[in-house]
């Protein structure tokens, strides 16, 4: 479907105000007009589009987005609400207490669009309450006294997880984002009555099953991602603060759809003009939407969290990340892997407590947590055959970090998860088969086909540090002589550089002490010394040669060089692929190999460790 601009379904409820049709352009003859159903598929009020259709009549599957398909009901609404008069001091139920009723529970966020001088709402209780304290302060009108009241300005934004306590106060006009439910359980009405002189129902005993009786703790949310500053994300919707000063542009993606709220200003999203108060519905697919004019949006969407983990023998660093790559938080801690084992486990469980809280999430939110490990890894069966860097054999670290975290786990070889992440969210990002050398002090690998890992029989392949491209060469740490990580590792770089120093006293490399040679100092010097030169020149065509092997028998779309070498960037890959060009089988009759810098630097084993749990 195209991109369309949503006709809200209006309610009049008794406690409503006229701005929304006076200032937000609301076009119905309901008074008053207390709220306005933006984004809608829920039953009790419908948004349709321009050609009288509902929205969810007009979109398909592919319009909502895969991430939408794992809730069997589409699972999100979002409305503006105007409250002329305080509302209810009331409760949601979350998903299990819901069950009953066929519904979804109800945990939501609040956009504070306006707010008149003065104006407040409640959330949460401010002492921890017993059920009897609750149920009897609701009865004799005193329910206020316990709960936090806290005043509000334009822009605060607020995240009410489902059985939280909470009320809209008078002089708020707010944009709401929420699960796709309509059961709300009153607390307390002030005795006020409706049309009809009657006051209105409460369902104190509900609302006190249902309520967390708690002291109330908010969500910090701020991480900017590429739909703008996050400042609301859940398991069930993400939103986005967006700002336009004149022209922008955001990218649809396949996995959700986007739904574009405006908060002020005029202007157009794709061809459809946009006001304060309108919603545009962007299906899910590929392709840059234009926005236009100085305006300010709410983008709602559903996004998948997974937290990953880069396991090293020194730090274990992590992050939660989402499906389109944007980390939300991030962190490390000591490995101590001389503690063991179920020691570093238990570190890794620690960490990613803090990384949610960091991020804003609970465990309920994230699809899982994925862990790149050095060493030989056994995936299918979760375990760590045998690592030298934590001196673990044969532990099974899938299932005791299931047992910690309650979550899915996934792990993958190190090397295989950062070629993961670039292919997924870097340089590769867009292509399907992928090869990655890690230029270090090894030589990792990572091969991507079809948009997975291979990693060959119980996860031991993809070794390409160690294919042979010199027979009877240069040792290697596996044993074997004349590997490509013998001769294109950092550490490979550097024995070649201080051998030619030796050789040749002459060269301006001496001008650097032997113990402070590092894989940069060939590079420095080549430009003003011939020895610098051939070394930098021979060392490029060893990982030519290599590179050449995989294209010849990969064919990817691409080889990516990360590492510490891989910093040299363009001006190294673009020489390397010079070298390349001529060796591969078929030449100009085939496609071509193009070789790229890695882009993801350190943050790639955490987004590639992230990916195994969201690919």
């Amino acid at each position: 479907m195209n991109i369309e601009k949503l006709i809200p379904e209006c309610k009049n409820n008794l406690w409503g105000g006229e701005k929304l049709v006076t200032e937000y352009g609301k076009k119905t003859d309901k008074t008053p007009c207390a709220e306005s159903w933006e984004l809608s598929f829920h039953p009790d009020g419908m948004t349709r589009i321009t050609d009288g259709r509902t929205l969810a009549e007009a979109a398909s599957p592919a319009d909502l987005g895969a991430n939408c398909a794992g809730f069997g009901t589409f699972p999100v609404l979002v409305k503006f609400i105007d409250a002329k008069e305080n509302l209810s001091v009331q409760v949601h139920p979350d998903d299990e207490a819901a069950k009953k009723h066929g519904s979804l529970g109800k945990t939501e966020m609040w956009y504070i669009v306006e707010a008149d001088p003065g104006a407040f709402i409640y959330l949460g209780f401010n002492k921890r309450l017993t059920e009897n304290e609750l149920v009897g302060s609701a009865k004799d009108g005193t329910l206020t006294d316990h709960l936090n009241k806290i005043e509000c300005k334009k822009g605060d934004v607020f995240f009410i997880p489902a059985g939280t306590v909470h009320a809209i106060g008078k002089g708020c006009l707010i944009c709401e984002i929420q699960q796709n439910s309509n059961i709300t359980y009153r607390l307390y009405d002030y005795k006020r009555k409706d049309k009809n002189g009657k006051e209105r129902e409460l369902h104190i005993a509900e609302a006190a099953a249902c309520a967390d009786l708690g002291v109330y703790r908010g969500r910090n949310h701020g991480a900017a991602c590429t739909d703008g500053e996050l400042i609301g994300a859940s398991g069930f919707f993400s939103a986005y603060r967006f700002d336009c000063k004149d022209r922008a542009v955001i990218r649809r993606d396949k996995a959700s759809f986007k739904c574009l709220t405006c908060l002020d200003g005029e202007g157009s999203v794709g061809d459809v003009p946009v006001r304060k108060g309108d919603s545009v519905f962007v299906p899910a697919g590929e392709g840059a939407v234009n926005i236009k004019g100085g305006t300010s949006f709410i983008i709602t969407s559903v996004r998948r969290y997974a937290i990953g983990i880069d396991l090293g023998g020194t730090f274990i660093k992590g992050g939660v990340v989402d499906d389109l790559g944007n980390i939300i938080s991030s962190g490390k801690t000591a490995t101590e892997s001389r503690l063991g084992d179920q020691a570093v486990c238990a570190r890794i469980a620690g960490l990613s407590a803090k990384l949610l809280d960091a991020a804003g999430l609970t465990p309920d939110d994230i699809c899982g947590i994925g862990a790149g490990v050095p060493g030989m890894i056994d995936r299918e069966e979760g375990e760590v055959v045998y690592s030298n860097n934590l001196r673990w054999e044969h532990f099974c670290i899938k299932a005791e970090l299931g047992r910690l975290t309650d979550k899915n786990i996934e792990i993958a070889n190190d090397a295989n998860v950062a070629a993961l992440g670039e292919a997924r969210f870097g340089a590769g990002k867009g292509r399907s088969n992928v090869v990655m050398l890690t230029l270090g002090t090894g030589v990792g690998g990572g091969i991507v086909i079809n948009g997975s890992l291979y990693e060959g029989n119980r996860s031991a392949g993809a070794e390409l540090g160690h294919m042979c491209i010199i027979k009877d060469g240069e040792l290697c740490t596996c044993g074997r002589r004349g590997c490509l990580e013998a001769y294109a590792s950092a550490t490979a770089l550097i024995r070649d550089t201080k051998r030619a120093m030796k050789a040749h006293p002459e060269s301006r490399m001496n001008e650097v002490s032997p113990d402070e040679v590092d894989g940069r100092t060939a590079f420095l010097y080549e430009n003003e010394d011939e020895t610098a030169k051939r070394v930098v020149e021979d060392y490029l065509g060893y990982i030519a040669c290599g590179i050449a092997d995989i294209c010849n028998i990969f064919r990817p779309e691409a080889v990516l060089i990360g590492g510490g070498i891989g910093k040299e960037g363009k001006a190294m890959t673009d020489r390397i692929q010079a070298l390349v060009d001529p060796c591969i089988f078929g030449g100009d009759l085939g496609p071509g190999v193009p070789v790229i810098p890695a882009a993801l630097g350190n943050s790639a084993g955490i987004m590639g460790a992230a990916a195994l749990v969201l690919c």
